[in-house]
């Protein structure tokens, strides 16, 4: 008998609750575990998915080689694209000795724009 008195002067803990006490979903973000997901959703946005664009656009730029296009490679050399196949590039690296390179297409780096004079 005396233990249901202890309860009933305690009171039920299904019905009281401590004024000071947060709902269970404010607790939740009190876990430093969510700066953590919070933090790795910033990286999946900023650096993933434009590396992704950025993979797209190199993408894009090598299918729309064509002949006449100056180019560098990943090694440094600059030509002229002479023939543009499936999976290579023949570029014109000297106009004197007209010399001919062929590289894998993965090996061009960029399209180097034509450069413009200041008068023009």
């Amino acid at each position: 008998m005396r233990n249901v008195l202890e309860m009933v002067a305690a009171g039920s803990p299904l019905t009281t609750k401590p004024v000071g006490e947060a709902p269970w979903w404010a607790q939740l973000f009190q876990n430093p575990i969510w700066l953590m997901v919070v933090v790795l959703v910033i990286f999946y946005v900023f650096v993933i998915r434009s590396k992704r664009n950025q993979d797209r656009q190199r993408k894009d730029m090598l299918g729309q080689l064509k002949r006449g296009d100056r180019i560098q490679t990943i090694g440094g050399i600059l030509g002229t694209v002479v023939e543009a196949r499936e999976g290579e590039v023949v570029v014109k690296v000297d106009e004197s000795s007209n010399t001919k390179l062929r590289f894998v297409r993965s090996a061009i780096h960029r399209v180097v724009e034509a450069e413009k004079s200041p008068g023009k």
